[in-house]
Parts: structure tokens; C-alpha cells; sequence
């Protein structure tokens, strides 16, 4: 895997001075359990970073639920948890690995390639026996300089443009009755992006809830083309990126993120909807 680690690296690779762990862990709809669960007990030396404190930027009239966060504040935040161009990073959480993807596609996003997500996250660390403890590291801030790559990320305007044009695919990463439109527990409006295609974040790991091999990924994406840009999103853009790597992991190399998604869609009065299989 090029994007993900297992416990067993992680754990031989622990106190190495070069290495940054990040704590990701957060629930929705309640937005200090993450933080609680961080100051309870976490890998040896972690740092953490709040979804919607650090890794997003204030929710506004359009921009979806977790609107993406200012590079330069970003930036500086990771540079006061200690990283900098050189670290390397590895972020956990006890989602699946989908606000841990958010750090680690935020950090492609800013230029970091050196960054992973940790297969399994804590609850699978704690059961192997590994270490955890309550430490708060002592900080001592990085330079972090962004080279932004806007490549990665796509607009409203740009979907809406792409909406019938074949050389686009549009991917949606939430659960299919909310795809179809059956039942919408989070956003205002049900339904999808007319024309996307389904394909649910947790199809990509197995019943372990580990990441699937980049074999098993190619097969699991085996209908969408290759050849063609593939534009990514879910709710509010989070558990689109956990689909970003591994679309990357299963060899696709155009792969850019609606991060406003479906909740910034709606935000906007005439943006048509689609609902059902289509």
C-alpha cells in the first residue's frame, strides 16, 4: 500500500524523530468526544487535530458542512503540532480511517506527500496490546510551507459544468439509501448529483475493517474508467477522501475532490437533483 500503514510499522517506527502521529478522532454530532477520547488514552507521542476546529473552516452560506480550511491557517496549525516540510506523518482515528483521510488528503492538497493513514486506527492498536498513555507531548513548532496543489480539488461551478459530459465521472461516497434518496439523516435536501455513481466509502475495506489490497480495490472499482477524470464526493467531503486513496491505491491517477459535496450542492437553489438508481 502506498498510502496506508499497518500497526506493526507504526509500532517499530514509534519514537523515530522524523515521524509526526496524528489522533483524528472525531463523531458526528458530537464535536468534543473526539478530544475527550485523545486526552483519555492515545498512541504514545500523538498529536491531535479537531475535524471541524482544524481541519475545516467555519460553516458559511455555501461550502457544505465542513467547508475546507484556509491553506495559510492550516498551515500554521500544523506547523505549532511540529510539522514541517520534512516530517513524516502518520494520522489514525477510530472511523474507518475517514477523518484520518481528510488529514492525509489535506496534506497532498497543501504539497505533503509524506503522509499515512494507520489500517484499523486506535481501537485495533489498543486490542493488539500496543501502548497507549494520557502524555500531551511537549510542541515544538515546524516550518510548514504549502505549495497548494489546485489540481486536486474541483467547484460547484465546475461539477455543474461537467454535469453531461461523458469525459467526467461523478462518485458519490455515502451509503445508498441516501445515494437514492431514501433517507437524508444530515443534509437538508435528498438525493444526488444527477448522473454520479455510487459507490459507498466502506466498500473499500473488508469485514476486518481493514483497507482492502490495491487488487481487491481495482476489482471493487472495476466499472469505473480509467481513462476518464473521476470527481469525488459525500456529504460535506469527508468521507470522500477515505475513496480518494483508495482510488489511488487501486492505480486511478485523475481523481479530484468535490469537497464542498453534496451539502454545498444543495446550498445552491437551482443545482438539480437526482434520485433513485439511475
Amino acid at each position: 500500500m502506498k498510502h496506508v500503514v499497518s500497526l506493526k510499522w507504526l509500532l517499530a517506527r514509534l519514537y523515530e524523530p522524523d515521524l509526526v502521529i496524528v489522533d483524528c478522532r472525531f463523531a458526528m454530532g458530537q464535536p468534543d468526544a473526539g478530544r475527550a477520547a485523545y486526552e483519555e488514552a492515545h498512541i504514545p507521542g500523538a498529536v491531535y487535530l479537531d475535524l471541524e476546529r482544524d481541519l475545516s473552516d467555519p460553516v458559511g452560506e455555501h461550502g457544505g458542512r465542513h467547508p475546507l480550511p484556509d491553506a495559510a491557517e492550516l498551515a500554521g496549525r500544523l506547523s505549532r503540532v511540529g510539522i514541517g516540510n520534512d516530517t513524516r506523518v502518520v494520522a489514525y482515528d477510530d472511523q474507518g480511517g475517514a477523518m484520518a483521510s481528510r488529514l492525509w488528503w489535506l496534506l497532498r492538497y497543501l504539497g505533503h506527500e509524506n503522509v499515512f493513514v494507520l489500517d484499523e486506527g486506535f481501537s485495533a492498536w489498543k486490542r493488539e496490546g500496543f501502548p497507549v498513555n494520557a502524555e500531551q507531548k511537549v510542541l515544538i513548532p515546524a516550518t510548514f510551507l504549502a505549495t497548494v496543489q489546485h489540481n486536486m480539488l474541483v467547484e460547484m461551478d465546475e461539477v455543474r459544468e461537467a454535469l453531461g459530459d461523458d469525459r467526467i465521472v461523478l462518485v458519490d461516497s455515502r451509503e445508498a439509501p441516501r445515494f437514492r434518496g431514501e433517507a437524508e439523516p444530515l443534509d437538508k435536501k435528498a438525493g444526488h448529483i444527477p448522473g454520479a455513481r455510487n459507490k459507498f466509502w466502506k466498500g473499500a475495506l473488508d469485514e476486518q475493517g481493514r483497507f482492502k489490497s490495491a487488487e481487491a480495490l481495482a476489482e471493487h472499482f472495476a466499472d469505473l474508467p480509467r481513462d476518464r477524470e473521476l470527481v469525488v464526493y459525500c456529504g460535506s467531503g469527508v468521507t470522500a477522501t477515505p475513496n480518494v486513496l483508495a482510488l489511488s491505491e487501486a492505480g486511478f491517477e485523475n481523481v479530484k475532490l468535490y469537497a464542498g459535496s453534496w451539502s454545498d450542492w444543495i446550498s445552491y437553489e437551482g443545482n438539480p437533483i437526482a434520485t433513485g438508481e439511475e
